[in-house]
Parts: C-alpha cells; structure tokens; sequence
C-alpha cells in the first residue's frame, strides 16, 4: 500500500498543471494503465485504495511543457517501482503501428524479404555464420520453413561449429524462441526452457523445446557462439539466456540492452501522453530469474566489433582441446611418478573430454585451469598440473665474496642456552659448489653444540641434490646408511640414495640429539629430508603437518602447443604409494 501510494503521488503531483491538459482523472488513469497492464502486480499492490485516497490531490507545480511534465512522470515512476522500462511520453500526433498481419504473398517473396535480414556464410575452419537481425515467429516459420532450410540452414548444416550473431537482433515473435533453441537441442527428453507471464490476459505460457522440427538439428556436440551487443533486444535476448543457462552456447560480446519479452505503448485517455509498459515477463525455469532489465552478461565480454574475432579464436581453442588433452594424458601415463595411477588419470581424463565438460572452455587459462583441477581431481596430487615454461635462471657470474654474503643472508644460526644450537635456511639448493663456505661461515657455528634445532618451518623445498649429504653430517662415517630409495618413472629404475662418506667439514654425528620444526608451508626436498631422518629414528619432527609435496617435478609441453605440465617423475619409494611426499606427522 505504501509503495503505491508513492507511485500515486508522483503522478498526482503533477494534477491541473498550468497550460497542460492535465486533470487528476488523467493520473488516475495512468495509475489504471499501470494496475491493468504493467507485467509485475505484485509491486504496485494497494494501488487501487492509493487510487480512492489520492484522487482529491490539487498540489500545483508550475510545470508548463508536456514533454518535460512527460519526463518527471517518467523519473517518478522509475524511482518507485524500480524498472527503467515504465515511461510517460507526450507524443502529439503519434500513430501505434498496427500488429503487422501475414502477408498474403506467396512463399518465395516472403522467404526473400526474411533473407534480406539473415547473412549466411561459411567462414574458415567450416565454421557456419548466421547473422539475425529479426527471428520470425511459428506461424511464418510453417509457411516458408522448407524454402529457409534451402537456402539457409543446409548451408550451414553441415559445419563442425556455428557462430550466431544476434548484435544486431531487435525484433521477433516470442513464438519463435522454442524453433530456435530446439535446433541446438536433443529431441528427448523435452526441455522446459521459459515461462512468460503474460498480465493483459493473466496467463502464464510455457515455452518447451520441440519434439519435431523441419530439417535436421544441428545437436548438442558442436561448438555454438553467440555474439552480442548493447543492442540485442527483446525476444533475441530471451534466446540467448535460454541457451546460455542450458549451457549450450558461449556468448561473445557485450551485455545486451536489457529490454522486455514484450512491451506496449499505450495511450492515456484523449489525450496525447503515453505510456510505455512491459505486460509480459520472462522467468527462466532454470536460474529463477529473467534477462529484462539488467540483460544477458557475456560468458566473454569484449567490444561488439571485436566478438566476431574472439568467436573464432574460441572455436579454433575448442577444436585443439580433445588433442591437447590426449596429448596431457599421455604424458602422465608415460611419466608420472606412479605408474597405476598415472594410468587410471590417462584413462579417466579421455572419459571427461568426451562428457562434453570442455566444451565451455573458453581461453587458453581456463583449459589450463580445468587441466589442473581434473588432474587434481584424479590423482589427489597437487604437484600433477599445467604449469608455465619458466626458463631455468643462468649461473649467477658471483665472486667469492659474494657467495659468502648470500651464504650469511640464507642461513640463520645461533646458540641457545645448554649449549643448544639452532640452524634455519628456507630452501634446499645444490650446495656442493659452496660447500666450504658453508661449512666455514654457517656449519662451524653449530657443529660443537649438544643439541640442535633444523628450523624448516619456512622451507619450500628446491633442489634434491643435497639431500644425502646434509643427512650424512647426522650420521657417523663407519658405515654407510641407505637413507632412501628412488624410484623414476621415466627410466623404470629405482636407485639407491646413500649417505656420503666423504664430506667438507666436520659431522655432527649420531649421538646427539636432533629436533626438526615443520609447517604446513614445509614441502619438496625439505620434507624429503624430514622424512628420512624421521624414519631412520635420527630426529624427532615437532609441528605443523608438512605441505605434501613432491620430489621436483620436471616441466613437459603439450604437443606442440605453449601449454605446459608439472609431472612428478620420481618417488620415494618407501613412501606409501598414494603419497608423493609423505606428510610428517605432528608430535608433540
């Protein structure tokens, strides 16, 4: 009641304007207009009581032009009941264009005038091109329907995918909406795919896909592009929502206007305003919701005259990817860490493809984007993904001095009290070739002390290569110690990995006792590291659950593509198998 009484008064705020024709019977038969016509009568609820109370208002604005009188109306309107849609105009000398009848003109004229707003073409690549600018409705479609799918459809019938360019789509019959999308669809089972409420007549319709149509669909398989502007309007836009949210077709462009499923324009009594209402709205059976107003969000937004571009670079994205995804399963099969289960991902990963669950892909990020998370899905490894080629650094060119100093910044010592020491670096690297350094400057500082504290809390891992020979400082040199064994998927070979019995500086023996601080952030060759000294029972591990990493991966490229995978080619092979990297359990 309130809101419409609001809505009321906007209008009969403006009753006996001086030099309008304007009398409180007129707001009233504007508000009438609204009440009988307007698509959404849940908003203007009470508007009848708002009528009975608000008649009487004589509140005079010296407003003394129609047209601009037309726009306050219009504004006030807008404000109340939110739908830019609603709009008063005064139009002296306006004539409504009649509902255009079926020309009774033979079938082959009319098929000519429907091809004048329909651009047919086969692009590059057996792409079909259809441009839109007017979808006909049922009752036209049975009259020259056979002429159309000669001269049109069959043309683009048989391509391997299809771009429909509805930027400049303005007009139609809503009883054209099913013909379309039913073209793009299975014949069974049926799809409810709209329902239009229609207030003149207190109905709503439901709009289905068809069981038959004439000629041949063109399916479900095949790549279908929508291209979209600011000014797609109307029953185009329903088109286009319809098949967006069966998700059926990629839309390329920009947001559409945001119009009405169908729309009148409606004179007040004699005189010469209008007023422009919806009378009828969509709801989309599957979202819930409708296009009207706020309009179709492209799945792609770019500028309208670029959509025809971006369309085909889709296309031709979309016809690489069952290649590109076999090529990505193969390259597991044949190099992942684990063997079973690179080959249970291989298997699986072609059974997804032919799901159709690529077939919305997008761009070159988004295929990398789901490749990573099926191989997620499939393996339970985060390491196996599509990755990017990062070319390895060159050789640092550093002087001795310069070593020494990088050597101070990535090593932390102390020594707490009891003699305690404590030592802290943030990634493993291959140290073999500043092994003196490091022994001088880091290692000597906490050789001597009775306990010490490896803090790799903060350690991502880096480099296997020094792995055995920081294990072996813990160990004496009497015997040696397999510390792990490796197996490689690549060469088929497992090896040992053994401690060193020569080293650069002192050990720190087998004797004292060692504790390990761990992270979530813990991964790679740190955890490697925690892991063995945990097994062979030299250090206990206090913390966090380490990251679940892996041994590093190598970097494999997708057929001849810019795509790349991160593969785990080796595991330790006294890990349990579903585990690349063990996860080292907190202890307290």
């Amino acid at each position: 009641m309130a809101q419409a009484l609001v809505l009321l008064a906007s209008l009969l705020i403006f009753s006996n304007v001086a030099h309008c024709d304007f009398s409180p019977k007129v707001i009233v038969d504007m508000a009438k207009i609204l009440m009988d016509n307007y698509c959404s009568p849940e908003k203007l609820a009470g508007m009848e009581e708002a009528i009975d109370a608000g008649s009487s208002n004589t509140e005079i604005l010296n407003i003394s032009d129609p047209a601009t009188l037309a726009s306050v109306l219009t504004d006030g309107v807008k404000k109340t009941i939110f739908d830019s849609r609603v709009k008063v105009t005064y139009e002296p000398g306006f004539v409504p264009a009649a509902p255009p009848a079926m020309p009774d003109i033979p079938p082959e004229q009319l098929a000519e005038m429907i091809k004048g707003t329909v651009k047919v073409e086969v692009l590059d690549g057996n792409i079909g091109y259809l441009k839109i600018q007017h979808i006909i409705g049922e009752e036209m479609a049975q009259k020259v329907g056979p002429i159309l799918l000669e001269y049109i459809w069959d043309k683009v019938l048989p391509t391997s995918a299809m771009i429909l360019d509805f930027r400049s789509a303005v007009s139609g019959e809503i009883s054209g909406i099913p013909y379309i999308v039913s073209y793009y669809t299975d014949s069974e089972p049926p799809i409810h795919i709209d329902s239009v409420y229609d207030r003149t007549s207190d109905v709503t319709i439901e709009l289905w896909s068809m069981p038959t149509l004439l000629g041949k669909r063109y399916g479900t398989s095949k790549p279908l592009i929508i291209l979209t502007s600011k000014n797609t309007l109307g029953i185009a836009e329903d088109v286009v929502y319809c098949l967006k949210n069966l998700k059926r077709a990629t839309i390329v462009g920009e947001n559409t206007a945001g119009g009405s499923i169908k729309i009148n324009k409606i004179k007040v009594g004699d005189t010469d305003f209008y007023v422009t209402v919806p009378v009828a709205k969509s709801i989309n059976p599957i979202t819930g919701k409708s296009w009207e107003i706020n309009g179709v969000a492209p799945n792609v937004e770019v500028a309208a005259e670029d959509a025809l571009d971006a369309a085909i670079a889709i296309i031709k994205l979309r016809a690489e990817i069952p290649g590109l995804v076999q090529a990505a399963a193969t390259l597991v099969a044949d190099n992942y860490a684990f063997p079973s289960i690179g080959d249970d991902v291989a298997e699986k990963l072609g059974a997804v493809v032919a799901s159709g669950e690529y077939n919305l892909i997008f761009t070159k990020e988004e295929l990398e984007a789901k490749l990573s998370a099926d191989l997620l899905k499939l393996s339970g490894d985060k390491c196996l993904k599509a990755t990017s080629n990062i070319p390895a650094r060159p050789p640092m060119n550093l002087t001795p001095e310069m070593f020494i100093e990088l050597v101070k910044v990535s090593f932390h010592t102390d020594v707490f009290e009891n003699n305690i020491g404590y030592l802290r670096f943030d990634m493993f690297g291959d140290f073999e070739h500043v092994a003196k350094i490091i022994a001088e400057h880091v290692w000597n500082k906490v050789v001597d002390t009775d306990m010490l504290i490896v803090d790799l809390r903060n350690n991502v891992g880096g480099s296997t290569s020094s792995i055995a020979g920081f294990c072996s400082y813990f160990f004496d040199s009497d015997k040696q110690i397999v510390l792990d064994h490796v197996y490689n998927r690549p060469s088929n070979t497992t090896s040992d990995l053994l401690a060193l019995t020569q080293l650069t500086g002192r050990r720190y023996g087998s004797k004292k006792s060692v504790i390990i601080l761990t992270s979530g952030a813990t991964a790679g060759a740190a955890e490697e590291f925690v892991f063995i000294m945990k097994r062979l029972g030299r250090a206990m591990i206090i913390g966090e659950t380490t990251r679940g990493g892996c041994h590093p991966p190598e970097t494999f490229r997708v057929g001849e593509s810019d795509i790349f995978l991160s593969i785990p080619i080796s595991h330790s092979d006294t890990c349990p198998p579903m585990l690349p990297s063990t996860q080292q359990s907190q202890m307290i």
